[in-house]
């Protein structure tokens, strides 16, 4: 299996992706730590993913570094080492004009998308450090590359523009150390506030007509993706932004 004997961490394990993230990583041998504000939803998704003896949750705000912290030295504790990050929870805001955004708003986006990467990262830096060994993925977007006609959001493409760069000064910056960083920037994918919309068979029909490869990605194209890069096949990867995307950045 790709991923014996690995510890792997995944942030918004609950949510569509991060739980499809999850089920490729324990049915290719890894243990996963599951990390959510949410106990019960946590829970729930181990038990939609069976292999319970492989996974474990934790409750974490990744906007607070001091929790990020505390976290980081639990699995430390419980497993002696850390070989897999995968920066997953994110938030998105209605699409908005930016006049129009509060503060509230910003700070928000802001401090989930950027902080919380930020803060995981770092805690889980100082642990592969000690072993020189380590791979980190990054869960971005392709709004981080282009700006949506008549669907705005600034903040949140900005913020994803960021994580883009952060890939990239991590991997060279750690790279003498073994530890390898690339992001993965979906396209449009079956999960999340596009779900209800996508329940609309007109409304999918377009987005399916504009994709290349006539169809909606899906959580588990995503988690290919990231199997791929977290697996030792990616050995000589990193500073990589890969596109799941179904070829729509590159016909546009």
């Amino acid at each position: 299996m790709r991923l014996d004997s690995k510890i792997a961490i995944v942030t918004g394990a609950s949510s569509e992706i991060g739980k499809g993230i999850v089920k490729r990583f324990v049915n290719e041998g890894a243990k996963v730590v599951l990390i959510a504000r949410n106990l019960d939803e946590l829970e729930k998704t181990r038990k939609e993913i069976g292999h319970e003896e492989q996974t474990t949750s934790v409750i974490c705000d990744v906007t607070e570094e001091a929790q990020t912290v505390q976290a980081i030295n639990q699995i430390m504790d419980t497993y002696g080492k850390i070989d897999i990050l995968v920066n997953n929870a994110g938030t998105i805001n209605d699409p908005k004009h930016f006049h129009q955004m509060e503060d509230s708003e910003i700070k928000k986006l802001l401090d989930v998308n950027l902080l919380g990467v930020f803060h995981m990262t770092k805690s889980v830096l100082n642990k592969m450090l000690d072993v020189k060994k380590g791979t980190i993925i990054n869960i971005g977007s392709i709004s981080s590359e282009r700006a949506i006609p008549r669907v705005h959001l600034a903040v949140y493409s900005s913020t994803k523009a960021a994580i883009s760069m952060f890939t990239k000064s991590i991997a060279v910056e750690y790279a003498r150390k073994n530890i390898r960083c690339n992001c993965i920037n979906p396209g449009i994918i079956n999960s999340g506030m596009i779900k209800p919309y996508l329940d609309d068979p007109q409304a999918r029909k377009i987005l399916e007509e504009k994709s290349p490869l006539a169809r909606i990605g899906e959580p588990e194209d995503v988690a290919n993706a990231v199997l791929y890069l977290a697996s030792d096949e990616a050995n000589w990867v990193t500073g990589t932004i890969l596109n799941i995307d179904g070829g729509k950045s590159a016909a546009e």
